[in-house]
Parts: C-alpha cells; structure tokens; sequence
C-alpha cells in the first residue's frame, strides 16, 4: 500500500470517527464503505463499522465485525461490551453473557462489566449469578445501585428476598 493511500484510509477512518461522535452512524457506514484495503487497519475498520451498525439497530450485522475486531484486540473490553449489547437485543443472552466473560477476563475489577453481567444473569434467570455480579459491581462503585430502580433487566428478581436485602444493605 503506498503512502498516500494509507494516509487516504486513516483519513477515511477518521471521518468515520467523528460521524459515529456527532450521532451520524449512516455516514460513519458510507465512509468505511469508501475504504477497500484489508490492510493493519481492517481492525479499527471492523470496529467502527460493527459501532456503526449497531448504533443503526442492525444487531445481528453488527456481530460479525466486532467479533473481528474483538479478535485483533481482546483486551478492549468496549468491544465485548458492545458485542454482548447486541447478542442481548436478538435474544441470544447466553452469547451476551460470553462476550462479558471475555471483559471480565481483560478488565476483571471493572464495575460496568459486572453490573452488565448481573442484568444478562437476570435475564437468564440465574439468581445466584446475578446477586453475585450485581453485588461486586456495587462494592466498586456504589453508584451503581441509582441504576437499579429503573433497570427491567432486574425485573425477574426485583421482587426476591435476596434482591431487595442486597439492595436496601447498600442504600445510604
């Protein structure tokens, strides 16, 4: 590849960039379209178009390239977050569960990564799995638990015993 080339790509992606920051996914879409190497870069490229897809409710086109991009940089654990976002939306919460094991296994003191896995245990219907992460997520950053009242994930258990204990010992 020559430079100017490479430098037309980095250009191209950087557009994709700003068009995925200003809330533009269509277009962030259109300028990844515009770029034809599979070069160093088709990881950043898998990552913004997988971005872009999502932010476009094409959940299930959006899968493929995150997963490429979680495969050059597993220890991006935005990645998995984003993957384990759209597997929850088409219903595959066994997958969303996976890709957060892979961001528990790169970033394991992560509160995001266990509140999220608290809502998808939820959803799964475990309740020892969920009271679990929801409680580590908690105890690294308690701010987490303004999130709870509101979260339907948590609308299978919201009622337990064991829920509402853990939640009301660490209210203020």
């Amino acid at each position: 590849m020559t430079l100017a080339h490479r430098l037309r790509t980095q250009q191209r992606m950087r557009r994709a960039e700003g068009y995925l920051e200003l809330g533009m996914p269509q277009h962030a879409l259109d300028a990844l379209d515009d770029i034809t190497d599979a070069g160093t870069s088709s990881g950043r490229v898998d990552l913004l178009r997988g971005y872009a897809l999502r932010a476009l409710g094409r959940h299930v086109e959006a899968i493929y390239p995150l997963i490429n991009a979680a495969e050059t940089n597993p220890s991006d654990i935005h990645i998995w977050l984003a993957l384990g976002w759209c597997y929850k939306r088409i219903q595959r919460i066994d997958l969303a569960i996976e890709s957060l094991e892979h961001a528990l296994e790169a970033a394991p003191d992560e509160a995001l990564v266990h509140y999220n896995l608290s809502c998808y245990w939820s959803l799964a219907g475990n309740k020892a799995r969920t009271l679990e992460y929801l409680a580590r997520a908690l105890e690294l950053d308690p701010d987490y638990r303004d999130l709870i009242p509101n979260e339907s994930d948590f609308d299978p258990f919201r009622n337990d015993s064991d829920f509402q204990s853990l939640v009301t010992s660490l209210e203020v």
